[in-house]
């Protein structure tokens, strides 16, 4: 009964670009609207309307991104939702998989970087964010890892690999 378990939530800060796509998406379908109810185009206009329809609920869907890190008994899972709707699992690795969790920018994470590691960002983006970079070996494939941690994570992560988990002091 020695279980660790810990998750958080974070938000990623939506791009001020996508305000602009959601209002250019709302015309569109204002005007395939109009173009579906006009006798001139028809059946041709109905399809134009499903069309951009279509294009604007994937927009909406999809311009709202969370990250959700889930750490259970030696294993560190993050999943990607969109639009509090739709989950999908973005990152998975065993704590024996990660040779260092260390602040981003740190000396101890650069240490362990490689030129030709795949990094991924599951960051919220915000200026004032306290990431961590997450180094792991899986087989050949290194993978670089940045991610905001609370501190019930940091901790359910020491008390399982201490030397692996470098905090900021």
């Amino acid at each position: 009964m020695n279980e660790m378990y810990a998750e958080w939530l974070v938000k990623r800060k939506t791009p001020a670009y996508m305000l602009l796509v959601k209002i250019a998406m709302v015309i569109l379908c204002v005007i395939a609207f109009f173009l579906a109810t006009s006798p001139v185009l028809g059946i041709l206009g109905v399809v134009i309307l499903f069309a951009v329809g279509a294009g604007a609920y994937f927009v909406f869907r999809n311009s709202e991104v969370e990250f959700e890190y889930l750490y259970v008994d030696k294993q560190l899972s993050i999943d990607r939702i969109y639009g509090k709707a739709k989950r999908k699992k973005a990152w998975e690795g065993t704590i024996d998989e990660i040779q260092i969790v260390a602040p981003t920018g740190s000396t101890e994470a650069k240490d362990h970087e490689t030129s030709n590691m795949k990094v991924l960002d599951f960051s919220s983006h915000q200026p004032d964010a306290k990431t961590y970079t997450l180094i792991s070996q899986a087989g050949s494939t290194a993978t670089k890892v940045i991610f905001e941690p609370n501190e019930k994570i940091l901790k359910c992560m020491r008390m399982t690999a201490p030397r692996k988990i470098i905090q900021r002091i």
